[in-house]
């Protein structure tokens, strides 16, 4: 018989109020650690349900519960599904379903089904984390029930949401990346973007250099004191406003560039500008600025394998 204590509205064991108690999920009682007294009986299961049907050979899902409770789609997607019929009195005398699934969702849930399948789909493709998904599964269902960017495409607020997500969770992708992942344009994705931001009222940290460095040396197998002299030249050259103007994707494709050039490890533009998703004159560009500066610009602990004097000058 279970025997039980209420001990600061929680359910404790009454002779050892601080031990942890064990769930016993097959019995359904709970079980103090200490003593081994059952503590709470007819504890409710509250995980999914499975029946199997080992007799039935066209059974193909074991599982009578659908799935989990969505809080972003009307109603919590507490929705019942009628399955096929198979016997006589299934159908009518002209073998028309007697039972059938129309209208059991509204085209708005439908709408944001196929989004949020869409930015799932988007994120597998570039390994982002589910945190940045249910970001953007929440900025998609803000815009879409503020019905303030009609006549867009729900594949292109997708994307700007996406693009959104992963700013604001410390993640940032560039347009060109998100642009590789989607269906539309790189220009209709920017426009969302700023649609989207100025819809939700909210804002965005900007883009650094240091927000791209860490991946794109992982891409290119760079050590780690590549790296991080990239980091301090791109760094540097911003502090001393040496590529004013330049995109923070590009000067940071510029200091990969001068910091590899250093090293043992050397690496092209074209190399380099097909990770970074960066044109090579563009990174030629920013490179010209900085090399005049480059005495400047490296971290004095660096191991130059070719000295300053002997780099590129393009």
């Amino acid at each position: 018989m279970a025997s039980t204590s209420s001990f600061k509205d929680r359910v404790v064991c009454i002779h050892h109020p601080d031990a942890p108690l064990i769930e016993d999920y097959r019995a359904g009682d709970m079980i103090c650690s200490e003593c081994g007294l059952i503590v709470g009986d007819r504890v409710i299961d509250v995980g999914s349900e499975w029946r199997t049907f080992s007799n039935e050979k066209n059974s193909i899902d074991p599982s009578r519960v659908g799935g989990p409770e969505n809080p972003l789609l009307s109603g919590g997607d507490l929705s019942t599904i009628i399955g096929p019929g198979t016997g006589s009195a299934s159908f009518d005398s002209f073998g028309t379903a007697k039972y059938q699934n129309r209208r059991t969702m509204s085209s708005s849930d439908r709408a944001l089904i196929t989004a949020f399948k869409e930015i799932s789909s988007m994120a597998d493709r570039i390994n982002l984390p589910k945190t940045i998904v249910d970001r953007a599964n929440n900025l998609f269902k803000q815009v879409h029930d503020g019905k303030s960017l009609k006549g867009r495409s729900n594949d292109a607020k997708a994307s700007a949401c996406l693009y959104i997500a992963c700013r604001q969770e410390g993640v940032p992708r560039t347009f060109k990346e998100i642009c590789a992942i989607s269906r539309v344009s790189k220009k209709e994705i920017g426009r969302c973007f700023k649609l989207t931001l100025k819809a939700l009222a909210t804002s965005v940290d900007l883009i650094t250099t240091a927000d791209f460095m860490s991946r794109f040396c992982a891409n290119l197998v760079l050590p780690n004191y590549v790296q991080r002299a990239a980091t301090h030249i791109a760094r540097k050259a911003v502090e001393m406003d040496i590529v004013a103007g330049r995109s923070p994707i590009s000067v940071a494709a510029a200091a990969i560039y001068m910091a590899s050039q250093a090293s043992e490890m050397k690496k092209t533009h074209k190399e380099i500008g097909d990770i970074a998703g960066v044109a090579e004159a563009t990174i030629r560009q920013s490179y010209k600025l900085m090399y005049s500066h480059a005495k400047g610009l490296f971290p004095d602990d660096f191991p130059f394998a070719t000295p300053i004097e002997q780099l590129p000058l393009l």
